[in-house]
């Protein structure tokens, strides 16, 4: 029902995120980030819990590798649990479960893990990853972007997909960008379009949490 993508910046220790399924509200189930410290997707027959397991597991001081290990063995239903972990330093770990649906992959390297099930193809996943991996475009956002069409491209799911998420991480305390269409008939070209309204503003959105005074109008009735 689901292909994902968890990846973390180096060059500024930021978290990342991009989500689209044929389920409604995929985001708000399944997206789980700590600024600085990890990324994890928890997907399939979904429980939000084990993702937040994940990130618990890389607080206590575990990597990728060993957070899984320790969420998969605690776990009495993880066959239909489909697991995706990047830890602090780059190191990536996934897990699917022997009742992960229809066609499904995964693919992981330093950064980055991607995973999907009821798939057109596993092409889809590798497309994913790539798309991501090669993007050229400046901001994280726009390379997950890039990820999720690609991986349209590809074929996607098995059946239309409804919903999608783009959520990154920020160190003021909350995610700098937290973009979500919960049902649609074309969630990742509304993803998209979101992100062209939201991309010029996100800063300002910081600025204002940080330093009201200084921060610029709202541009809405009111605001003088």
């Amino acid at each position: 029902m689901t292909f994902s993508l968890v990846v973390r910046d180096p060059a500024t220790n930021t978290f990342a995120m991009a989500i689209s399924s044929s389920s409604p509200a995929v985001a708000a189930r399944c997206v789980h980030l700590r600024h600085g410290l990890g990324g994890a997707a928890s997907q399939n027959i979904t429980n939000p819990v084990l993702g937040e397991d994940l990130l618990d597991c890389l607080a206590g001081g575990l990597d990728a590798a060993d957070a899984m290990a320790q969420v998969v063995s605690a776990e009495p239903t993880i066959n239909y649990r489909q697991l995706t972990v990047v830890d602090n330093y780059g190191h990536s770990a996934v897990y699917c479960g022997a009742q992960t649906l229809g066609t499904f992959h995964t693919r992981r390297g330093d950064n980055v893990a991607a995973a999907g099930n009821m798939l057109a193809s596993t092409k889809v996943i590798d497309a994913l990853y790539e798309g991501y991996v090669e993007s050229r475009e400046g901001q994280i956002e726009a390379r997950l972007l890039d990820g999720l069409f690609a991986a349209l491209d590809a074929g996607g799911e098995a059946g239309p997909l409804h919903s999608a998420g783009l959520v990154v991480t920020g160190g003021a305390g909350w995610h700098r960008t937290d973009l979500r269409v919960d049902w649609s008939d074309d969630p990742i070209e509304d993803l998209a379009e979101l992100w062209e309204l939201w991309a010029p503003q996100r800063d300002d959105y910081l600025t204002r949490g940080l330093d009201p005074a200084s921060a610029p109008s709202y541009g809405v009735p009111g605001d003088e």
